[in-house]
């Protein structure tokens, strides 16, 4: 599945290491709830939506419909499974570009 919860896993030197982390995976906004889309863009069907605190795995991104939102304005759009994309800006990746390969 592409939404993962963050367990805490032993890291080397008494660190904590999510799981997630090393499989590139990314927190949705704190505080929203996000839909999920059938492509890149604001007109495409919502196919389910993200419950806040979720973390999601990006596979590869893509350009779409320019959205606002908590982390700024972005056209980029995460796949984040098969027919499934999220607007990157609600998704904290770190970064105002690319963290994925293009779609």
């Amino acid at each position: 599945m592409s939404v993962d919860q963050t367990p805490e896993i032993a890291g080397g030197e008494g660190k904590a290491v999510t799981a997630t982390a090393a499989a590139a995976s990314y927190p949705v906004a704190p505080g929203y709830r996000v839909n999920v889309r059938s492509g890149p863009g604001t007109g495409y069907a919502i196919v389910r939506v993200l419950s806040e605190g979720s973390w999601v795995r990006i596979g590869c991104q893509t350009t779409g419909t320019r959205v606002t939102g908590p982390y700024g304005t972005s056209s980029i759009w995460d796949n984040i499974g098969s027919g499934q994309y999220v607007s990157d800006a609600y998704i904290r990746t770190g970064s105002d570009g690319y963290v994925a390969p293009r779609c």
